[in-house]
C-alpha cells in the first residue's frame, strides 16, 4: 500500500554489530550442512535487535535461503496464541506454494490451528494430547520443507510471547532433527522482570546443545560517531557527539531520536526523559497525524489499514496521506506484508498510549470493538474472536466483554492453546457479576457449544458453575494445579443437590491431590462413587471406576482391585469412553502381572501400548509404557525395561508432554542404575530434572532415584538430603507404598551404615509393621533385604543383642507373605535369608552359594557382587580346605564391578574382607596385600573412625556430639560399637590400640 519511505535520521548503512553477524553467519552455515540449530538474541529495548535481524535475513535470502519472519504481539497476547508462528507459516505458504500444501497434505485439518488458510480446522478432541499432535506436525511440516533447503524461521519480540508460542518454540528446539532448520528469535531484555514467563524458558533453551544465546550491547563511543556519520552524510563535530554519546549511553534507537531533536532542534528543547523526547516528535506532526497515531496506538502492536479507516472515520485517500506523513517521519512502518502497520519502535507506541486519557483509552477501545464487529472480515479470523475479546474488555463494557471472552477462550481451546484459554477465562470471570444473568447464561450454553469445557452431561445449564469447569480444567492442563484445585473446590461448594456434576468435579479432584501429594485420593473416589450410585451409567461412572481401579492397582492390589479394573473396562465399553478404556485396560495388565500372571499381563499391556497414537489417547498411551517399563523392571527383567522407557520416554518427549517424559526418565534411571549403568542413569535424571511441566509426584520419583545412586556411591548426606527431598514432594498423608517404602530401605541403609541398628528396626517396623501389604513385593524384598544385612553387620555390638530375636522374627514373618515367582526375587529371598542366618552367627556358605548361583542369572551385577562378597566372607569364616582360593577368586570378581561402578561403601567391605584374609585382589598378583588403612582394618565404619578418633583425644560424648553435630545418645552408640569391635573394656583402652596401630596422624 506505501512503500518503504527512509527516515533522514535512520542511518542508511548499517553500522556494527560484526561480531554477531559473524555468529548469525555461523549458525547458517551450520544449518545449511544439514544441522539445524537456533540463536536466541536479547538486548534491551533500541539497541538494535531489529536491525540486526533485517540485515542477516537480507543476506540469508540473498544466499539461497528462504525466510519466514513472524513477531509477536504486545495487546491481546494471551487472545492470540501462537501469533508469530501462524505469521511465519503464512509467509512460507505465499513463498512456497503447491509445495507447502504438499507438505501438509493429510493434516490439513490439525494444522489449520496454526494456518487456518489450509482449510477447516479439525474438531478433535481439545486435549493435551491434540495439542502434542499438533506440535509434532508443525515439527514434521518445517523439516520437510527445510530437507533440501536452508529455511530461517525468524520470530521477533518473545518478551510478548503467548504461552502457547513459548511451548511450541521449546518444542521446535529440541524435537527438530535432520534439517537444514535455524531458528532465530529476538527478546527485550530489560522487560524481563523476575517473574517473566519467558525467564524459566530461557534458561530452559540454553540448556539445549543446538541454541546460542546472543546479547547485543550498546555501542562504544565510535560506534556512535559511525552511525551519526552514516545519518549526516558527514562526520559529526565532537560537541554533537559528545552530547548524543552522553545521553543516548550508546542505545542505537536514542542516537537516531536525539540525533534528530539536537540537529533539527525540537520545540522546548530536549526533554531528559526519553518518554518526552518521544512525545515531542509525535508533537511536532500535524494534528490529523497525531490523532491516527493516538488511535493506532491503542490498536495493539499492529493494525490492519481497514480497521483503521474504520475506527478513524477517514476515507481511504485521506487515510494514506496521513500515513505516508506518519511513516515519512519514522514514526509509523508498514508491515512486512503491506497490510498493517505499526510503530516504527515499541518505546514510541508505549509513550503515545501512556499519554491517553484513561477515558480516552477506553472509548478507542470500544470503536475498535464495535468497527469489529460491524464488519468481521477487518481482520484475520483467528484473531477475530481475541481481538474482540480484548477490546471489549479495555473498553470495560461486562455486558459484551463477557460473551466476546468465552467465544476467544472456546476458539483458543480449539487451537489446542489451553494456557491463552485459562487467561481469557480468568478475565470472564473478573466481569462474571457485572453482566446481565441470562446474557452470562447464553455465553455459557454456546461456549459450551463450541468446545469450551467438557460435556459432563448432555443437559448443560450453562450457568457459573460451567465456567468453573472449564476453567478447572484449562488450569490444570497448564500446569496450575493450585488454581485448579481452589476452582474444583469452589464449584463443589455450589453442586447441591446435582449429583453427576459433582461426580465429575471429585474425579478432577483426585487427579489434582494426587499430583500436588495433599494425599492418596481415596476420599475423592468413594465421595464421587456415592453421587453415582442409583445414577443411569455415564462416561462420568467410566471416569470414576477407572480411577478407582488405578488406586487399588497403586495402594492394595488383589482380588479386590482386579474386580474393579474388570468393572471399568466394561463400562467403558458400555458408555464409549474409548480413551478412559485404555487407562482401564492397563491397570488390569498391571494388575494380572503382580498377581503372578506375568506373561499374560506384559502382552496385555503390550497390546495396549501398541496402538497408534492419536489425538486424545497419547497421554494414556505412553503413561502405559512408562508403566510397562517398571513392571518389567519390578520382576527383574531391566533391559528390557530400558528398551520400553528409552522408546517410550522419546515420543513423550516428541509429543510435548513433559510430565509423562520425566516419568519414564526416572523409571529409566532405575533400570539403569540396576544394571550398572550409572553413569547413564545420571545423565538420565539431569535431563528428567531439567524439564518444566513435571508435576510434584514426578519430581519426588527422580529425587528418589537420585538418592538411590547417591547411596551406592557412599555419598551419604547427599542420599539423606535427597530422601528429604523427595519425601517433601510425594509423602503427603498418604505416601503411596511405591514411594515410601523404596524410601524407608534408603533410610534404613543410610541408619545401617551409621551403626545405628536400634533405628534400623524403628525404620522396619514404621514401614512395614507385622507384614508387607500384598502386592507390593517388588518394593517389599529390597527392603526386608536391607533389614536383615544391617543386622548381619551389626552382629558382635552389644547395643544389637538386646531385641536381636524378635527383630530377626519380625523380617522372617515379613517374608512369609512375600511371593518369589519372579526370578529377581527368589534371589532377593535367599539372600535375605542369608543375612538372618550370618545374624545368628550360623555358617551361611550353602545359602550364599545358592544365592550367587541364582543372582548370576540376573541382569544385576551389584547384587551380584554383594552376594560373591557375603559368600567369600562365609567362606573365609566357616570354609575348608581350598576356601581362601575360592574366596579370593569371588572378591576380585567383586572388587572389579565395585571399582567400575564407583561403589564406594561395596569396594570398602570388599578391601576390608581382603585385607583381614591376607587375599590379593589383583588377578596375577603372588605378593601379600598391602594392609589396609588401619582403622578400617579394625571394621570401623566412616563416622566410628570420627568418633574413635575424638575418643583419643579425650573427648567426652557430649564434647562428641557438639563436634560431630549428633546427640549425646547417638555418641554413645557409636562408643559402645567401637569398643565391642576393638575387643576393649574401656575408652582409655580403645584410644591406647589406636595410638599404637597409628589409626591416625599426629
Amino acid at each position: 500500500m506505501l512503500g518503504t519511505v527512509q527516515s533522514s535520521h535512520i542511518s542508511p548503512f548499517f553500522v556494527g554489530r560484526s561480531a554477531e553477524l559473524a555468529a548469525l553467519g555461523e549458525a547458517l552455515s551450520r544449518a545449511d550442512a544439514g544441522e539445524p540449530c537456533a540463536l536466541v538474541v536479547g538486548g534491551e529495548a533500541g539497541v538494535g535487535k531489529t536491525r540486526l535481524l533485517e540485515e542477516f535475513l537480507g543476506r540469508a535470502a540473498a544466499g539461497g535461503a528462504v525466510v519466514a519472519l513472524g513477531g509477536c504481539v504486545e495487546t491481546g497476547a494471551d487472545a492470540l496464541p501462537y501469533h508469530p508462528v501462524s505469521t511465519a507459516l503464512r509467509s512460507l505458504r505465499r513463498q512456497l506454494g503447491a509445495e507447502l500444501h504438499a507438505a501438509v497434505a493429510g493434516q490439513e485439518g490439525e494444522l489449520a490451528r496454526l494456518l487456518p488458510e489450509l482449510g477447516e480446522m479439525d474438531r478433535g478432541l481439545p486435549e493435551t494430547d491434540g495439542r502434542a499432535r499438533l506440535f509434532e506436525l508443525t515439527v514434521r511440516l518445517l523439516e520437510r520443507l527445510a530437507a533440501d533447503r536452508t529455511l530461517v524461521l525468524a520470530l521477533e519480540d518473545l518478551h510478548w510471547a503467548d504461552r502457547s508460542t513459548r511451548e511450541l518454540l521449546s518444542f521446535l528446539l529440541r524435537a527438530v532433527t535432520d534439517s537444514r532448520l535455524l531458528i532465530v528469535a529476538t527478546y527485550r531484555a530489560d522487560d524481563l522482570h523476575r517473574r517473566h514467563p519467558l525467564r524459566p524458558a530461557l534458561a530452559e533453551y540454553e540448556r539445549l546443545r543446538t541454541v546460542t544465546s546472543l546479547v547485543l550491547s550498546r555501542f562504544d563511543r565510535t560506534e556512535v560517531r559511525r552511525q551519526l556519520t552514516a545519518i549526516r552524510g558527514d562526520a559529526p563535530p565532537e560537541q554533537l557527539l559528545d552530547r548524543v554519546f552522553e545521553r543516548s549511553e550508546g542505545n542505537a534507537f536514542f542516537v537516531e531520536e536525539l540525533s534528530r531533536s539536537i540537529v533539527e532542534g525540537s520545540p522546548g528543547g530536549i526533554s531528559e526523559s526519553l518518554r518526552d523526547l518521544l512525545l515531542v516528535r509525535i508533537e511536532a506532526l500535524p494534528d490529523e497525524v497525531q490523532r491516527v497515531a493516538r488511535i493506532a496506538a491503542e490498536g495493539g502492536s499492529e493494525v490492519e489499514f481497514p480497521l483503521l479507516a474504520a475506527v478513524t472515520g477517514l476515507a481511504d485517500d485521506e487515510l494514506i496521506e496521513t500515513l505516508r506523513t506518519a511513516v515519512g517521519a519514522a514514526v509509523l512502518q508498514p508491515s512486512h506484508e503491506g497490510e498493517s502497520f505499526r510503530f516504527r519502535h515499541a518505546l514510541m507506541r508505549e509513550a503515545v498510549a501512556g499519554d491517553l486519557l484513561p477515558g480516552e483509552r477506553s472509548r478507542l477501545s470500544r470503536r475498535y470493538a464495535e468497527a469489529l464487529e460491524a464488519d468481521p472480515t477487518l481482520v484475520r479470523s483467528e484473531e477475530r474472536a481475541g481481538r474482540l475479546a480484548g477490546y471489549w474488555f479495555d473498553a470495560r463494557d461486562p455486558a459484551r466483554a463477557l460473551p466476546a471472552m468465552i467465544a476467544a477462550a472456546a476458539a483458543a481451546r480449539g487451537r489446542h492453546a489451553f494456557a491463552e484459554q485459562h487467561q481469557l477465562l480468568e478475565r470472564a470471570l473478573e466481569v462474571w457479576d457485572d453482566a446481565p444473568e441470562e446474557l452470562r447464561r447464553k455465553a455459557m450454553r454456546q461456549g459450551v457449544d463450541d468446545g469450551l469445557s467438557p460435556a459432563i452431561s448432555p443437559d448443560m445449564p450453562g450457568d457459573f458453575v460451567d465456567l468453573l469447569a472449564a476453567m478447572t480444567v484449562a488450569a490444570r492442563l497448564t500446569g496450575e494445579r493450585e488454581r485448579s484445585l481452589a476452582l474444583c473446590n469452589r464449584a463443589l461448594r455450589k453442586l447441591e443437590g446435582d449429583p453427576l456434576r459433582a461426580a465429575w468435579f471429585w474425579a478432577e479432584r483426585y487427579q489434582l491431590v494426587r499430583d500436588l501429594s495433599r494425599s492418596d485420593g481415596w476420599d475423592e473416589i468413594v465421595q464421587a462413587q456415592k453421587l453415582l450410585k442409583g445414577l443411569a451409567p455415564s462416561v462420568v461412572h467410566a471416569d470414576v471406576l477407572t480411577h478407582a481401579a488405578h488406586w487399588y492397582a497403586v495402594h492394595q492390589p488383589g482380588p479386590k482391585a482386579v474386580e474393579t479394573a474388570e468393572q471399568a473396562v466394561e463400562l467403558c465399553r458400555m458408555t464409549g469412553a474409548e480413551n478412559t478404556g485404555l487407562a482401564a485396560r492397563l491397570n488390569l495388565a498391571w494388575l494380572t502381572i503382580n498377581l503372578g500372571d506375568v506373561e499374560a499381563g506384559l502382552e496385555q499391556a503390550r497390546d495396549v501400548c501398541a496402538r497408534d497414537l492419536e489425538p486424545g489417547n497419547a497421554r494414556v498411551l505412553l503413561q502405559g509404557r512408562g508403566n510397562l517399563s517398571t513392571a518389567l523392571h519390578g520382576i527383574g527383567r531391566y533391559t528390557e525395561a530400558v528398551e520400553v522407557a528409552e522408546e517410550g520416554g522419546g515420543l513423550a518427549e516428541r509429543h510435548g508432554l513433559p510430565d509423562t517424559a520425566s516419568f519414564i526418565d526416572a523409571n529409566l534411571a532405575e533400570s539403569l542404575t540396576q544394571l550398572g549403568r550409572w553413569a547413564d542413569a545420571d545423565a538420565v535424571l539431569d535431563r528428567a530434572g531439567g524439564r518444566r511441566g513435571a508435576s510434584l509426584r514426578t519430581q519426588g520419583q527422580i529425587a528418589g532415584q537420585r538418592a538411590e545412586l547417591a547411596l551406592a556411591r557412599g555419598a551419604y548426606d547427599e542420599a539423606r538430603r535427597l530422601m528429604e527431598e523427595s519425601d517433601s514432594w510425594t509423602s503427603g498423608r498418604y505416601p503411596e507404598p511405591q514411594h515410601s517404602l523404596a524410601m524407608a530401605r534408603v533410610a534404613i541403609a543410610l541408619a545401617a551404615a551409621d551403626g545405628r541398628i536400634l533405628d534400623v528396626r524403628s525404620l522396619l517396623d514404621a514401614a512395614v509393621g507385622e507384614a508387607i501389604a500384598p502386592g507390593h513385593q517388588r518394593y517389599g524384598w529390597p527392603l526386608l533385604y536391607e533389614a536383615a544385612a544391617a543386622e548381619a553387620r551389626a552382629r558382635g555390638h552389644a547395643v544389637a543383642e538386646l531385641g536381636r530375636e524378635a527383630a530377626l522374627e519380625q523380617i522372617r514373618e515379613a517374608m512369609q507373605g512375600q511371593p518369589e515367582f519372579a526370578p529377581l526375587w527368589a534371589v532377593l529371598s535367599l539372600m535375605t535369608e542369608a543375612e538372618l542366618l550370618t545374624a545368628e552367627g550360623r555358617d551361611t556358605s550353602a545359602r550364599w552359594t545358592e544365592a550367587v548361583a541364582a543372582a548370576e542369572q540376573l541382569e544385576a551385577p551389584v547384587m551380584l557382587a554383594t552376594a560373591r562378597l557375603r559368600l567369600a566372607e562365609a567362606l573365609i569364616t566357616h570354609g575348608g580346605t581350598g576356601s581362601r582360593e575360592a574366596a579370593g577368586e569371588l572378591l576380585r570378581q567383586a572388587e572389579a564391578v565395585a571399582r567400575d561402578l564407583g561403589a564406594t561403601p561395596l569396594g570398602t567391605e570388599i578391601t576390608t574382607l581382603a585385607g583381614r584374609a591376607r587375599i590379593p585382589l589383583r588377578q596375577g598378583d603372588r605378593e601379600t596385600a598391602p594392609p589396609p588403612e588401619p582403622a578400617a582394618a579394625l571394621g570401623l565404619t566412616a563416622r566410628e573412625r570420627d568418633v574413635l578418633r575424638l575418643v583419643a583425644a579425650g573427648r567426652s560424648n557430649r564434647e562428641i556430639a557438639q563436634e560431630l553435630f549428633i546427640s549425646p545418645k547417638t555418641a554413645s552408640v557409636h562408643v559402645s560399637n567401637i569398643l565391642a569391635k576393638l575387643g576393649v573394656s574401656g575408652r582409655g583402652e580403645a584410644a591406647a590400640i589406636a595410638h599404637r596401630l597409628g589409626v591416625f596422624d599426629e
